[in-house]
């Protein structure tokens, strides 16, 4: 009925000469309002949870010291390939007292615990093994019935624009629908991003070796070697320094120099 109803308005406002801009905002209210009531209720309200698919981002942090670096590196590089997982980053570095590299792999959910459990063995102890599951499924169905409202909202519009008595109404008609249309596409978006972390799951792995740097024993002879360079550095700094210090000898040679006259022509008067 609300339909007819709303199809008799267009018919009456689309005959009509005068005030257009009222006749406008009248239709496009009842186009929207209209809208709303064909929906039944029991399809506006979010599903019960049981009948929501789940959707899941899943993430982990793995961090774990290893004996072999590239041997480590090279097994996760072939977990990713065989889990048909995605190296998104591949980074290494060096601290004070050790070496590491540091991955971050996308796989897909399915293959996200057996990825997990593929790089757990061998390793005795992680410093940090963190796994997390976020639910996004309510805003999933959120969003889609969002998006599915806005189109229904865009195609009312369109309808309105076909009957537009003049530009000013036409004018108004597509600002409203490109406003629907931006809110359409950021939906879109936001949908495609929350698909894609669900269907691929981040995993963020740093592995290290620790080294011996600092605490390297050396044999007898290379330690006479490192004092004998010490030494002589030690006698090329001195002389260094007391080239710097030639004003000052200058200075004192001739004061004592003056020291000296000064001394006789006293000895002489006496």
């Amino acid at each position: 009925m609300k339909t007819i109803s709303t199809l008799l308005l267009l018919f009456v406002l689309g005959c009509s000469n005068g005030s257009s801009n009222k006749n406008y905002e009248a239709v496009s209210a009842m186009a929207e309002m209209d809208m709303a009531e064909e929906i039944p209720i029991s399809q506006q309200l979010t599903p019960p949870l049981e009948e929501i698919e789940q959707k899941i981002i899943k993430t982990a942090r793995l961090a774990f010291e290893t004996k072999d670096l590239d041997a480590t590196h090279k097994k996760i590089l072939q977990l990713a390939s065989q889990y048909k997982g995605l190296v998104q980053n591949d980074n290494s570095g060096k601290d004070y007292n050790r070496i590491y590299k540091s991955l971050t792999v996308r796989v897909p959910t399915e293959n996200f615990q057996k990825f997990i459990d593929g790089i757990s063995e061998g390793v005795d102890y992680f410093d940090h093994r963190d796994i997390s599951r976020q639910d996004v499924s309510e805003e999933f169905v959120d969003l889609e019935a969002r998006l599915k409202a806005k189109r229904t909202l865009e195609d009312r519009y369109l309808e309105l624009l076909k009957k537009a008595n003049n530009v000013k109404e036409m004018l108004e008609i597509e600002r409203e629908l490109s406003n629907i249309r931006e809110e359409i596409e950021a939906k879109q978006g936001r949908l495609q991003y929350l698909q894609n972390q669900v269907s691929m799951s981040t995993v963020n792995i740093e592995f290290y070796k620790t080294t011996a740097e600092t605490g390297i024993t050396q044999s007898y002879g290379q330690k006479m070697k490192n004092a004998l360079q010490g030494g002589w550095n030690g006698i090329s700094v001195f002389f260094l320094g007391l080239l710097y210090l030639w004003p000052l000898f200058l200075v004192a040679i001739i004061i004592v120099f003056v020291l000296r006259i000064f001394l006789k022509n006293r000895k002489k008067k006496h």
